[in-house]
């Protein structure tokens, strides 16, 4: 009995109908929506942290630390 409940079978079985119902529900234009969101917000992560890096560098060479005697 405990086979049945704790088997690979039957969780794959529900996740995999899962997987399907849900996939039969999310329109085309949903999908190519999210996947544009994605990249844009890859895009301006990646930009942000470039730049924070530069602006990092910039403000280094600036403002070197102090001298310890």
């Amino acid at each position: 009995m405990a086979n049945l409940v704790s088997g690979g079978g039957t969780r794959a079985g529900t996740v995999g109908g899962t997987l399907l119902s849900v996939l039969a529900n999310i329109n085309s234009g949903d999908i190519l929506h999210t996947c544009i969101l994605a990249a844009v917000g890859a895009l301006v992560s990646f930009t942000v942290s470039i730049l924070l890096k530069l602006l990092l560098q910039w403000f280094k060479r600036k403002h070197p630390p102090p001298k310890v005697m």
